[in-house]
């Protein structure tokens, strides 16, 4: 056997009847999708329930697997402790999620738990799956902080320790959709918010598993969503699987979105290897993206290839003859950033020219970028591909006597108190006004928001490439 069928469901608290205490009322749609979903598990039997849930333990470079014989949690935090649910893990299904992670060198096991505690994002499904189905033993895998093709990935790791011991199984995706669809929900509202919700209830409600891989994770953080990594990672488990899907249900009353779905595997069906699809439309993507690199861009890249490569640096006179003259002739400051699928990778540079000239100032901080950001782990030659750069050649500096001399757009901006010194890049993504540019400015020399005894400097730069 294998995995037989999947449900998508959100996990708030309140639709539990002791906590909401009459408040679920305002959900009746999902109250009775809720019912529906679990019908499904109960009429698959599995042996085994896959949680994904995305408040159980979540590393950024590690997929956690909830370890030994069982765990219980209650309510007692939404101020019913006296609902409470227990599991008995399958230890045999996590020991072999973990022997096949090892020999992939993927990065998933049991390492590392901080709370053995069921999170609500876990109880919350299973309260109502209990109503209809007890006879499972229970696998709970929390997402990481990895890539959303890593997720799919997981998926696919699942799929295949399920084949492997013929457990009849079924995934269950716990997450909600966004948290910022009205202006007084709990966390705002945010454009991105009810795009996020549309674009995931079409594609969920379709089982077009394959466009959960297309989404920037910077478009999913501003959206506010909770559920992608469980979504993908569920994906992944039905990877080459005929699906049929059904969509029960989409509310959004609290500002927060809740969406459940159906999935009943049908069989093997070749054209919906959704990753493999996925990897060569962006290897494609990237080698032409690469085509189109001017000479400031191809050079950071080169030398951060070179460098994960070899641990070199690249030789200026091996690729000098390549470059334009002004890169040899002229001194600045430099920055270079990297990013991948969207995020940020890496960035660091030089406020004033350190180097001969602009190469060689690119070739130094595109490897520190790379490799010693100290907010990121080094580069991985795996990672080389997905790469994108751009690099900021730095004007010369202009004091200016207050932020009315500012425009996000247009200048960067230098903050210095004493021996403490901040700079940010202009035209950055999630950066809108002055008064955030001098916040994080500020924040990054270690100087408090609200001090005003600064010197303010700004400057231009001329941007070569974009993030991808």
């Amino acid at each position: 056997m294998a995995i037989i069928s999947g449900i998508m469901v959100p996990h708030p608290p309140l639709i539990v009847p002791a906590v909401g205490r009459g408040q679920e009322l305002l959900i009746r749609d999902t109250v009775q999708a809720y019912h529906e979903a679990p019908l499904l598990v109960a009429q698959s039997r599995p042996e085994t329930i896959v949680m994904l849930s995305p408040h159980a333990v979540m590393y950024g470079d590690y997929f956690h697997i909830s370890p030994g014989r069982g765990a219980r949690g209650d309510f007692g935090q939404f101020l019913a402790p006296q609902e409470a649910v227990e599991v008995e893990y399958d230890r045999e299904l996590v020991k072999e999620l973990r022997s096949l992670a090892d020999e992939a060198d993927f990065p998933m096991g049991t390492e590392g738990e901080r709370d053995r505690t069921l999170d609500h994002g876990t109880m919350v499904p299973l309260f109502f799956v209990n109503q209809h189905y007890r006879d499972y033993r229970l696998v709970r895998i929390g997402g990481s902080g990895l890539p959303f093709a890593d997720h799919y990935k997981a998926g696919q790791l699942i799929e295949k320790a399920v084949s492997r011991l013929g457990r009849r199984v079924v995934i269950i995706a716990s997450g909600d959709l966004s948290h910022k669809l009205k202006g007084d929900g709990p966390y705002g509202y945010s454009a991105q918010g009810p795009e996020y919700d549309q674009r995931i209830m079409e594609i969920m409600g379709n089982a077009r598993f394959g466009q959960l891989l297309e989404f920037k994770e910077e478009f999913c953080e501003k959206a506010g969503e909770c559920g992608h990594r469980s979504f993908t990672m569920m994906a992944g488990a039905m990877d080459g699987m005929a699906v049929e899907s059904r969509r029960l249900t989409y509310q959004g009353p609290f500002g927060v979105g809740y969406g459940i779905c159906t999935f009943m595997v049908k069989g093997k069906d070749k054209s919906r290897h959704f990753l493999k699809e996925y990897e060569a439309a962006e290897q494609e993507r990237c080698r032409q993206m690469q085509d189109g690199e001017d000479a400031y861009v191809s050079l950071a890249r080169r030398s951060l290839e070179y460098y994960v490569r070899t641990r070199r640096m690249i030789s200026l006179d091996t690729v000098k003859d390549e470059l334009p003259e002004e890169m040899l002739d002229t001194r600045a400051g430099t920055f270079v950033s990297i990013h991948k699928n969207g995020a940020l990778r890496g960035c660091i540079g030089t406020i004033g020219p350190v180097c001969r000239n602009m190469a060689e100032e690119i070739i130094q901080n595109a490897v520190s970028a790379g490799i010693h950001d100290p907010r990121f782990p080094s580069v991985m030659e795996e990672e080389l591909c997905r790469l994108v750069y751009s690099v900021d050649v730095l004007g010369e500096t202009q004091p200016i006597s207050g932020m009315e001399e500012l425009d996000v757009k247009h200048y960067g901006v230098i903050v210095t108190k004493g021996q403490r010194r901040g700079l940010l890049l202009p035209n950055l993504d999630g950066v809108d006004t002055v008064e955030e540019q001098l916040e994080i400015a500020k924040q990054k020399a270690g100087i408090d928001a609200d001090d005003m005894d600064v010197r303010l400097e700004r400057f231009q730069v001329i941007r070569h490439g974009d993030k991808g």
